[in-house]
């Protein structure tokens, strides 16, 4: 299972780190990512890195202000949120699963296990 954490208020233009802790699998295997769902909206994948590792993807809206990263030996990664905004104000999700790309714009997922969610609010 996955154990996201970390969420919480923020004023605008602070920053915010979560995390998300694997057990019963290792996360070397898949492709692991952050997803949030903002209330009325579907959910979007913010940034995800492939199995073979690489660079992160992120989503156009968050790119230059979120830096994803993986700590295999914790078996856990992380979310680095700086420069938050406003409309970054949603249900935070990790995941795992086999498929991670994008086009600088978008993220595009396919993922098998599923964190809870930590919601992220940013207010001032």
């Amino acid at each position: 299972q996955l154990q996201a954490s970390g969420g919480g208020l923020v004023q605008p233009g602070g920053s915010l780190t979560l995390s998300c802790a694997a057990s019963g699998f290792t996360l070397d295997y898949y492709a692991i990512g952050w997803f949030r769902q903002a209330p009325g909206k579907v959910r979007e994948g913010v940034s995800c890195i492939r199995r073979t590792a690489g660079r992160p993807y992120y989503a156009g809206s968050v790119n230059g202000r979120f830096t994803m990263s993986r700590d295999n030996a914790k078996n856990t990664f992380y979310l680095h949120m700086n420069s938050l905004k406003p409309e970054d104000t949603a249900v935070y999700y990790c995941g795992a699963g086999d498929h991670c790309s994008g086009d600088g714009s978008r993220v595009y997922y396919g993922m098998d296990y599923w964190g809870k969610g930590t919601l992220v609010t940013v207010s001032s």
